[in-house]
């Protein structure tokens, strides 16, 4: 889809990697099958080309051709899939990056095993998703992974060669002394959060958590607690469990994410299945709003930096903490210092821009050796894409019929 960074992290993360090439001079062009959304972002003032293309359409080679991309990113291996074998073709100088934005076959084996109700273990890793995921990691020059944990699990779990992966998570800009004064003091904010796009199931089954196991709780201790639940593309099963007089709202889209969980005391997340580094936790942190979640949740996140809030995993112990957490200014204070930290360290933005740029300039340089060793790609180049090239070919000319 088009970008959408008010709706979901992904779409965030997405505009910060347009603005990361964009600040080092390079010209832009964003090409997608999808169409245009009210919520699309709009580039008319940034000097962005936009182009519609048309899926298992050879028309658009010709664009690619004459474009003579640098560097190609695909949005997410799905995409690397449709078009990467056309880009290979047209541009084969071209570096090919793949944004991964998340491990997708990490999230389909925690929730396969989370709907099971067993414990997730590496085993569940290996399905049809990881087959298409992985294949798509080695098809390309470099994947930008999100997650430490997830950096750990392809090199430990996949064998997969370093090389092929970098590194690169949030890119955020340091709080300084007159971000942090502008927040919100402790009594000048009210009622619990949590916010979220709800065409992403780990967020649509936090919401379920909170409602059937954690805000009953909760609402035990604190009787007059609201809960005030945010979020995109909000199914009618999510809009059915609005419920007022137990202080359970749902508020629908967020129209500023920021100033939402900026006026808000406590934000929860208690996500039981997932992938990647979560940007709802992220925004909580550069807001100052202390947050509760799961081992899932803070994954990848904030270590050795300590949370700025509580991570539980069980009901009981979620609610617990977020009423402490609630209800102790002087802990609530505290906790909220930690999300300094990791803004301003683990998500440097300086940092990490440097980096990517370092190492996307040597691949470069010695892409024609770096793609020498990176044999299994070539390998699947060579089969799978040919499956996906005609495949696409025969589905153009039949609708040409």
């Amino acid at each position: 889809m088009w970008p959408e960074p008010a709706s979901s992290a992904a779409g965030s993360r997405m505009m910060q990697l347009i603005k990361l090439f964009s600040e080092n001079q390079c010209k832009i062009t964003i090409a997608c099958d999808a169409h245009v959304t009210e919520h699309s972002f709009n580039f008319s003032e940034y000097a962005v080309a936009c182009i519609t293309i048309e899926l298992n359409n050879s028309t658009y080679d010709d664009l690619f051709k004459k474009l003579q991309p640098t560097i190609v990113v695909f949005d997410r291996f799905m995409t690397e899939e449709k078009y990467g074998w056309r880009i290979t073709e047209q541009c084969p100088d071209a570096i090919k990056i793949l944004d991964t934005e998340d491990l997708h076959c990490l999230r389909k084996g925690r929730q396969d095993a989370f709907k099971k109700k067993k414990e997730f273990t590496t085993n569940d890793l290996l399905n049809d998703t990881a087959k298409r995921e992985i294949a798509s990691i080695y098809r390309c020059d470099l994947s930008l992974i999100i997650s430490t944990f997830e950096m750990e699990l392809l090199h430990s779990f996949f064998k997969m060669d370093k090389e092929l992966l970098h590194y690169l998570p949030f890119l955020l800009e340091p709080l300084n002394d007159k971000d942090i004064k502008e927040w919100p003091a402790f009594n000048d904010r009210r009622h619990f959060v949590s916010i979220g796009n709800f065409l992403h199931d780990p967020n649509a089954d936090a919401v379920l958590f909170m409602k059937q196991d954690i805000w009953p709780l909760i609402r035990n201790q604190l009787s007059g607690a609201e809960l005030h639940i945010y979020g995109a593309y909000a199914s009618e099963k999510i809009n059915n469990l609005n419920e007022p007089k137990e202080g359970f709202l749902i508020k629908g889209r967020a129209l500023n994410a920021k100033e939402v969980i900026r006026g808000s005391k406590v934000l929860l997340a208690p996500l039981r299945f997932g992938a990647g580094i979560k940007g709802k936790l992220a925004e909580a942190m550069q807001c100052g709003t202390p947050s509760v979640t799961t081992s899932i949740g803070a994954e990848g996140m904030h270590k050795p930096y300590p949370w700025p809030g509580f991570i539980a995993d069980r009901a009981i112990y979620i609610a617990n903490e977020a009423v402490k957490l609630y209800t102790n200014e002087a802990l609530w204070q505290e906790l909220q210092r930690n999300g300094i930290t990791i803004i301003n360290t683990f998500f440097s933005k300086q940092k990490h821009e440097t980096c990517f740029i370092d190492k996307l300039l040597y691949t470069q340089k010695n892409l024609i050796e770096h793609r020498r060793k990176n044999f299994i790609g070539v390998i699947l180049l060579h089969h799978s894409m040919n499956s996906t090239k005609y495949m696409s070919k025969w589905i153009e000319q039949k609708n040409k019929v």
